[in-house]
C-alpha cells in the first residue's frame, strides 16, 4: 500500500472509532443546523480535526478541503475531506454513513479511502493499482441489461433547483430498472458501484468531498464515472452518474431529455 494511502487508512480508522464511539450516545450529541436539512454534530468536527491532524502530521506541506473547516494550507497535494457522510442518518440512529478521504494531485485523484466504520468496510484504491475492499481486489458488476440493473441514488436536500429535473430522471430510472436505491451516504453509495452491489450511481448537486474518494474507487474497480453529459466535471459541478461501463453507458440517454441548461453548465 502508498505510505499516502496508508496514511489515509490511520485517518479513517481513527475518525471511525470517534463515530461508533459517539452512535452508542446518540442522544447526548450537540447537534447544530447549518441551515435547513443539512447538520454538523460535533462528531463531524473531533472526526475531521482527528482526520486532518494525522494527515498534516506525516504531510506539513499538504493542503487540505474539509466540508467543515474549508481550503487551507499547500496547492499541490490536496486532501479532501467528509469526516461523516451520512450525518443525518447517523443523527437518527441509522446505520448507513461513512469517512470519505481522497488526496489531488495537481487536481487529479491519485488516492481514495472509504470507510463505513458501522459495517468495519474499509475501501481504498490507489491510482493505476486497483480497488479494494478489506484488502480484497474489488470489481463493477458485469450486469449488462438495464432491466435488471440496481441503481442508488441520492435526493436533493439541501438545494432544490435541481428538483423537477432530478424527479423527472428518477422516474425514468424507475421505469427502466431492476430497482432505485437512496440510502443517504453518496460516499457509500459509489464504494458500493466499485464492489458491484449497485450496477449504477446518479446523483445531483454534491460538493467535493462527497463524491472524490468514491470516485476514484468506482474508476479503479473498472467502472466509468461522468456528469449528466458523460463528461469528467463531475468534482466541479457535484453532478455524477457512475457504473459499470454498459450500464453507464445506458444510463446516459435516460437523463438526457431532463437535462437543464443549469445542469448542463459547469460551474
Amino acid at each position: 500500500m502508498h505510505p499516502m494511502l496508508n496514511t489515509a487508512v490511520k485517518a479513517a480508522r481513527k475518525a471511525g472509532a470517534i463515530i461508533n464511539r459517539a452512535a452508542n450516545d446518540i442522544d447526548r450529541l450537540t447537534v447544530q443546523s447549518k441551515r435547513p436539512r443539512d447538520y454538523v454534530s460535533e462528531v463531524d468536527r473531533v472526526a475531521e480535526q482527528a482526520i486532518i491532524e494525522t494527515l498534516l502530521d506525516a504531510y506539513p506541506g499538504h493542503g487540505i478541503l474539509a466540508e467543515e473547516s474549508g481550503r487551507s494550507g499547500g496547492e499541490e497535494h490536496v486532501w479532501v475531506i467528509d469526516p461523516l457522510d451520512g450525518t443525518t442518518n447517523f443523527l437518527h440512529g441509522l446505520p448507513q454513513y461513512a469517512v470519505s478521504i481522497a488526496l489531488l494531485h495537481k487536481g487529479v485523484l491519485q488516492h481514495a479511502v472509504v470507510y463505513d466504520p458501522a459495517r468495519n468496510e474499509l475501501f481504498t484504491a490507489s491510482r493505476g493499482a486497483g480497488a479494494f475492499l478489506n484488502e480484497r481486489r474489488i470489481r463493477v458488476s458485469k450486469q449488462a441489461k438495464m432491466d435488471d440493473a440496481l441503481i442508488g441514488t441520492g435526493f436533493p436536500f439541501r438545494e432544490f433547483q435541481h428538483a423537477d429535473a432530478y424527479l423527472g430522471m428518477f422516474k425514468d430510472m424507475m421505469l427502466k430498472t431492476a430497482g432505485l436505491r437512496r440510502p443517504g451516504s453518496a460516499a457509500l453509495d459509489l464504494a458500493w458501484v466499485a464492489c458491484g452491489r449497485y450496477d449504477g450511481f446518479f446523483e445531483l448537486g454534491l460538493n467535493t468531498w462527497d463524491l472524490a474518494a468514491g470516485a476514484l474507487l468506482v474508476l479503479e474497480a473498472g467502472g466509468l464515472v461522468g456528469d449528466f453529459q458523460g463528461n469528467d466535471s463531475f468534482l466541479k459541478s457535484g453532478h455524477i452518474v457512475a457504473g459499470n461501463p454498459k450500464i453507464f453507458g445506458q444510463m446516459l440517454p435516460v437523463f438526457t431529455p431532463h437535462l437543464t441548461e443549469a445542469i448542463r453548465a459547469v460551474e
